[in-house]
């Protein structure tokens, strides 16, 4: 693997591969830390002033508490790191303007793949921070997904995953055969996913997904699509999402 030399510069520290490279996880250990982000304090005023901005474009978004990382490493092939709740205006200004070394980022994905061979994707609604971008139903680890253990907070990863799938899709990915953890970085975000393999057809999963999306109170996406190949043109893709299909599909980038 490649040393430090590759590194984004940001929070991502010690025992990363190259960017855009997957790479095999054995788990994570994420601490959530008490007290303000460290990117509060060096950024507050910046942080502010795209707020505004950010809500003026779009007013539906919502400033709630994320765990925002501060530091992400990887030891014995388990992903370690320290992040605070922070509200997501600090994580916008920090994604669309800066990405200073104070803070990175960590997604965990889940990855619902069928049994004729199609990932599932969700197309993002317009309220959202992602509108019309097409990637895996997922979303931000919050203060619901933390957990108490002998050493304080902690991350509930798997917990995390299933609840965005199901807030989203309507679907459990407890129904699937989940495969191991893996891992990407690119431009200080980290994307952990797995793939979740379902017995049903991705016709069957449209159509859950579908009316899911016509009853769900909250507009978050716009529908689901059934993707069989790795073309990076086909939706409007996040740049993880390519990595991710093309490992999958086998195909070079």
């Amino acid at each position: 693997m490649s040393e430090a030399a590759h590194f984004h510069p940001s929070g991502i520290g010690a025992g990363w591969p190259a960017e855009g490279l997957v790479f095999p996880v054995a788990g994570t250990d994420l601490r959530v830390l008490p007290g303000p982000h460290p990117i509060l304090a060096q950024h507050g005023p910046e942080i502010a002033a795209n707020w505004v901005r950010e809500q003026a474009a779009n007013p539906a978004l919502f400033n709630g508490k994320m765990v925002l990382q501060h530091r992400l490493t990887v030891e014995a092939g388990t992903i370690v790191g320290e992040g605070y709740l922070a509200p997501y205006a600090a994580f916008l200004w920090w994604r669309n303007v800066s990405r200073p070394p104070v803070a990175c980022h960590l997604a965990a994905i889940p990855v619902i793949e069928t049994s004729d061979g199609a990932v599932i994707a969700v197309r993002m609604g317009k309220r959202t921070a992602n509108p019309g971008k097409v990637y895996c139903a997922a979303g931000s680890i919050d203060s619901s997904d933390i957990l108490e253990d002998a050493r304080g907070r902690v991350c509930d990863v798997p917990g995390n995953m299933r609840r965005e799938v199901l807030e989203e899709t309507g679907i459990d990915i407890a129904e699937a055969e989940a495969g191991p953890f893996q891992a990407l970085h690119i431009g200080g975000a980290v994307t952990l996913f797995r793939r979740l393999r379902f017995a049903e057809t991705s016709a069957s999963i449209l159509s859950r997904i579908q009316h899911h999306v016509e009853t769900a109170e909250e507009e978050e996406i716009e529908g689901a699509v059934a993707i069989f190949d790795a073309d990076p043109e086909k939706h409007d893709y996040q740049p993880f999402m390519r990595v991710i299909l093309a490992h999958i599909f086998g195909t070079s980038q």
